[in-house]
């Protein structure tokens, strides 16, 4: 019983902290906003897309509750680009974090506007929300009050970074021509026409069967996506099956060729991502699948390198 009325003190108390006597909202202002969507906390929600360069600004409302007064120790905003990892150890490093003061200590009994700029921010990172790691960008404002806890109201904005060509990994040819098998069982070829495409692309290639004595019961190809959090021998990796498509039933014979297909345009994606700030990188692989009628499996794995080439749009605003 004890225990019963300590809890419902805590959980008065902690509301009673929690309750802040006013309403904010941040305006942001463009002459055309553009949106986009993002899952956030398997959630799907639609953010303001901005561009690398593209300024930040608008008005924060601040409207206390009718009959409230709020002393403050003064107002700001701030804009934040950071990165939270969740997994394996939850922690946020803050890459971005520019601070303007709104108002000085005063008192809060009326609607006020408050107009803000964040001009010339080098948003040189594509925001990405993965399964153990996120990197977002979001203007903050803050109501700073004595001896009670601060007033805060986030709103997260979405940047995405066109590539005009195909960005170079290493010197390596842009297609692959493999030759792989089970020596005297399996023998195969594999071709893919590009291993650099853009997230509306089409992955195009070919498997010709050079030599098969096995029973083959059906092929498929997975597209995969690799979050490695930090770097060398602590690097933490996190994998995503992000499609799989059946590309052949039934058992090929020699000399057979079947053909690959893949759209990216219907797939979640997000280009690829190598080492940003030296916390996280994103990788993505065409995972290749035979499957004998004994259930084994033999597989030969490609990484592919993603680039946007157009904005991910879902809603223009006139």
């Amino acid at each position: 019983r004890e225990k019963k009325k300590r809890e419902l003190r805590e959980t008065t108390m902690g509301k009673f902290l929690d309750f802040a006597p006013v309403d904010i909202k941040i305006e942001l202002k463009r002459q055309q906003p553009v949106f986009t969507r993002a899952t956030i906390n398997d959630k799907e929600v639609e953010l303001p897309l901005y561009h690398c360069r593209e300024n930040v600004e608008g008005v924060i409302h601040i409207r206390p509750l009718p009959g409230k007064i709020i002393e403050h120790e003064g107002v700001l905003v701030e804009f934040i680009g950071a990165i939270d990892i969740e997994h394996p150890t939850n922690v946020s490093h803050q890459f971005i974090e520019i601070t303007h003061d709104l108002s000085s200590p005063h008192e809060l009994s009326e609607y006020t506007a408050y107009p803000f700029h964040f001009n010339n921010i080098n948003k040189n990172n594509d925001t990405y929300f993965g399964t153990c790691v996120r990197l977002r960008y979001f203007v903050r404002v803050k109501i700073l009050r004595h001896y009670l806890p601060n007033i805060t109201k986030v709103q997260d904005i979405a940047v995405q970074n066109l590539v005009a060509v195909p960005p170079t990994v290493d010197d390596r040819q842009d297609s692959v021509k493999v030759q792989v098998g089970i020596e005297n069982c399996l023998h195969i070829e594999f071709e893919y026409q590009h291993t650099r495409l853009h997230l509306g692309d089409v992955i195009v290639g070919r498997v010709y069967f050079l030599l098969v004595q096995i029973k083959i019961k059906h092929m498929e190809l997975l597209l995969i996506q690799r979050e490695i959090i930090g770097t060398g021998d602590d690097a933490y990796m996190e994998h995503k099956n992000v499609a799989r498509y059946e590309v052949m039933d039934g058992n090929p014979v020699r000399g057979e060729c079947v053909p690959i297909r893949m759209f990216l345009t219907p797939l979640p994606l997000q280009p690829t991502l190598r080492n940003v700030h030296n916390k996280f990188s994103v990788h993505y692989y065409i995972n290749l699948i035979l499957i004998d009628e004994e259930d084994r499996r033999y597989f030969k794995l490609q990484e592919i390198n993603l680039w946007r080439k157009h904005y991910t749009v879902s809603r223009v605003h006139a």
